[in-house]
């Protein structure tokens, strides 16, 4: 039996992405071929497979983590939220249509079928699977037909830690209430504690711990610190503090951008966020819009709400004044809709309007179409030195783009977005369009920012998952969590 161990947490944001990846990146250092698996993930933040499909961008992290090819059997199951009642749901990679909680729920025996085969799969390849549930297994009202927490976890017969997120406070609540809530199996199953981003000397926390042992009778496996500065690709929130950045001089170069209700693969701009030389800035909702060098429209799930949205908060007048005072604009994917004329949706694919005015700052119309674009891309950005660019398309519309237009990019030898006449306005389909660093510096210096600092992302990602590892090996017992894994044998080892 492939040696199996699932991360639950108390709460969402406890650290289920972080710690499944940080262990991803320790036991493939030490020689062990693990794979991550997340059964059912509901994120905007996603990534494209090589062969096509969609899974959430944690578990994409989690593979690169692993150093394996990402595959849509790591994450079965993908909630997309485009709305506050309906998600497009995506099994094994492919949507399956946007549907509402009901009709979701009658969906769960496919579901789980998909699950435990996508399990099935990864068990056949690695010697190890690191599953991360979702939300938390507490969540009694989602227990009925659970394929996330404890119902996957009973039904493959693997071991459960706990994570709880000592800095929200209340982490002792956070970890007996989570118990309480669970049948006596489950409980059985949780086979001990982390306790994630605590800050100050751990000789002060040690009472609580023993308490806790002595009160549950389960040991607490570790206490990781708050890693400042870590930052790792978000499975979907935005946290407002940017640790990139602490420490750093002023930043004189601004780039803004619209936190959009419904902000898909927001992760694009974390070049921008971590880059030395810039001062990146989420604004809120009815936030000031404040001066900037750089504004990106992000991507999103509903565009019709936000690009309303948009229009309420300021944004559209906001955006004239910027052009007119000589400052460039981006828009990529759902921010590449919005900047033109229409956005017609005759399939009701994202709400019930069928033709959306757009903010009219681009010539272009675009038909969101039942076909999803799912696809992993390269090619040359068309800017100075046209550098290379790699990335992934995830989107329902098709654009359709003056051909007296200078393209953004050459992909695989065809022209795709577009560049505004004056030059300031630059409107791409490409995910990742930030993430190369030759790419990064061309839009930066065309941006008005001039020669910048080289920032690899891919580098960057690289030592903040070693750190990550590292962190982990010191401060958790690692030897524990193997023979967990092992079948609760230390005469058994994996490694």
């Amino acid at each position: 039996m492939t040696a199996t161990l699932m991360i639950q947490g108390c709460t969402s944001d406890a650290g289920k992405s972080t710690v499944v990846a940080g262990l991803c990146r320790l036991f493939a250092q030490k020689g062990v071929q693990v794979a991550p698996f997340k059964p059912q993930n509901m994120a905007l933040n996603s990534a494209v497979t090589a062969d096509g499909g969609e899974i959430g961008r944690a578990q994409a992290l989690q593979a690169l983590a692993a150093g394996v090819e990402p595959s849509v059997h790591m994450n079965p199951v993908l909630l997309k939220p485009n709305s506050d009642t309906r998600a497009q749901v995506i099994v094994q990679g492919k949507s399956i249509g946007n549907l509402n909680a009901q009709n979701t729920h009658q969906l769960k025996p496919q579901m789980r079928q998909a699950v435990l085969n996508s399990y099935q799969k990864l068990a056949h390849t690695y010697q190890a699977i690191l599953v991360e549930g979702a939300g938390s297994p507490a969540e009694i009202n989602l227990r009925k037909g659970d394929i996330a927490n404890m119902g996957f976890a009973e039904a493959v017969d693997c071991p459960v830690i706990l994570v709880a997120d000592i800095d929200k406070g209340g982490v002792f609540a956070h970890l007996i209430g989570t118990l309480a809530c669970l049948s006596a199996s489950e409980q059985h199953r949780i086979k001990g504690f982390i306790i994630n981003r605590f800050r100050g000397d751990l000789a002060l926390l040690q009472d609580g711990l023993d308490w806790l042992e002595a009160k549950t009778g389960k040991p607490v496996l570790g206490v990781l610190p708050y890693l400042h500065g870590l930052h790792l690709d978000a499975e979907d929130a935005i946290h407002a503090e940017h640790p990139a950045q602490a420490n750093q001089p002023v930043q004189h170069f601004k780039v803004i951008a619209p936190l959009l209700p419904h902000i898909s693969n927001h992760t694009d701009l974390d070049p921008l966020i971590q880059h030395p030389e810039i001062d990146f800035q989420w604004v809120k909702h009815q936030q000031a819009i404040p001066p900037a060098d750089l504004i990106i429209l992000p991507g999103s799930k509903n565009i019709a709400f936000d690009l309303q949205w948009l229009k309420q908060q300021g944004w559209q007048n906001a955006l004239q004044k910027h052009l007119r005072y000589g400052g460039k604009v981006i828009g990529i994917c759902g921010g590449l809709q919005m900047l033109g004329k229409q956005i017609l949706d005759p399939h009701q694919i994202e709400s019930a309007h069928t033709i959306i005015e757009g903010l009219g700052l681009l010539p272009h119309t675009t038909e969101l179409q039942p076909n999803k674009t799912l696809k992993q891309v390269q090619g040359t950005l068309n800017l100075s030195n046209t550098p290379k660019v790699k990335g992934y398309e995830i989107h329902h519309g098709k654009s359709q783009f003056p051909h007296s237009l200078t393209p953004a990019c050459w992909i695989e030898d065809q022209p795709e977005g577009i560049i505004s006449e004056d030059n300031q306005l630059l409107a791409t389909y490409l995910h990742g369009l930030f993430d190369t660093p030759e790419a990064l510096q061309a839009i930066l210096e065309w941006a008005g920012l001039g020669k910048s600092a080289f920032f690899d992302l891919a580098e960057h990602r690289e030592t903040q998952l070693n750190w990550l590892a590292q962190a982990l090996e010191k401060h958790c017992q690692i030897e524990a969590v193997l023979n967990l894994m092992n079948g609760h044998s230390p005469n058994r080892q994996m490694i």
